[in-house]
């Protein structure tokens, strides 16, 4: 495997890695907003346990892949941070309020009901904004004047491909949140919170099946290139629709207590589905990086960074693999924390 193609799959394992962190945390910051107020149900008290102290881990997801786009990729980088100034830094925008809330909301209970509705809100607004970034690449949006990058926001607001990207990446996220929390409410030993994310998952599932159909079909005629390489390479799309049913029927299958259901299986499988997808949209995207103007070739970095990059990420993770290991122990698997009082 060249440099380019290991330093591309790197960051398409960030990228999978925070796609997945990202639309757990923010996905619970939208069903704590749902729930935290109700008193008959404990699913809003379940997602603030789980968004408690993931949202420091989905932030460093979310560092480590910035930072391997522009070591890797630095002209991509340049031309996607240029481009995309406007959407990049409301995102930025809404983070820090996000993450400041959190904090805030920790030292006085006067900030509790802020943080839901700002956890609420930004947990769908922020995956939105970073799903624009998808069709952007796909060209049409960009244009090239006296050699630099120019955005056409008019384009992207009337855009479907984009809003159709959008509603996948919600749909996705609403999905695979509740999927998960059903998995940890049964953790907890919660029945009632797991029913309720259970029915969420299983109602949300298609939908976001149906949106990502749409997605692809939406990039016609403005991306035909990639979808006829999606055609190519239509085995990885076909092995993860039947991933989505494997998980979906995990969903119904009673388990050894009686009661429907095995959400860990669903998790795992439905992480599955969405690799495979992935794979298939990226090997499609290839050799480009933004379509037409940038390929992997033309935006990698000098060889010598390359290998300083790789050395040091390869140090990163055998420091952080422990962490990330105590982290998952003790926050998502240690009954004394996750059950409620």
């Amino acid at each position: 495997m060249s440099d380019m193609n290991i330093a591309i799959s790197l960051i398409w394992f960030f990228l999978l890695l925070y796609a997945f962190a990202g639309s757990v945390d923010m996905g619970a910051g939208f069903w704590a907003l749902v729930y935290g107020r109700r008193k008959d149900t404990r699913a809003g008290q379940i997602a603030n346990r789980f968004l408690s102290p993931s949202w420091k881990v989905t932030n460093t997801f979310l560092v480590l892949l910035v930072v391997a786009v522009i070591g890797f990729f630095p002209r991509g980088a340049f031309m996607l941070g240029t481009a995309l100034l406007v959407p990049v830094s409301l995102v930025l925008i809404l983070l820090t309020l996000r993450s400041a809330f959190m904090v805030f909301a920790y030292t006085s209970q006067e900030y509790t009901v802020p943080l839901l509705w700002i956890s609420g809100i930004t947990g769908l607004l922020i995956p939105g904004l970073l799903m624009t970034v998808l069709p952007v690449t796909l060209g049409g949006f960009i244009t090239m004047e006296d050699g630099a990058p120019h955005l056409l926001l008019g384009k992207v607001f009337t855009s479907p491909t984009v809003y159709a990207y959008v509603g996948f990446g919600i749909a996705s996220e609403l999905y695979l949140s509740s999927l998960f929390l059903s998995d940890y409410a049964r953790e907890a030993e919660d029945e009632q919170t797991y029913r309720q994310y259970r029915e969420a998952a299983a109602a949300l599932g298609p939908i976001a099946l149906a949106m990502g159909v749409l997605a692809t079909y939406a990039m016609l005629p403005e991306a035909e290139w990639i979808v006829l390489r999606m055609r190519d390479n239509l085995t990885w799309f076909i092995l993860s629709f039947a991933a989505f049913l494997c998980a979906y029927l995990a969903l119904w299958k009673k388990n050894s207590r009686g009661s429907r259901g095995l959400p860990r299986v669903a998790v795992l499988v439905t992480a599955a589905q969405y690799t495979l997808a992935s794979i298939g949209y990226g090997s499609a995207h290839l050799p480009y990086l933004i379509y037409p103007y940038l390929t992997v070739e033309q935006g990698f970095t000098n060889p010598l960074m390359f290998r300083s990059l790789l050395i040091g990420y390869t140090v990163s993770t055998l420091v952080l693999l422990p962490v990330f290991v105590w982290f998952w122990r003790l926050f998502l698997t240690d009954k004394r924390y996750i059950k409620p009082e």
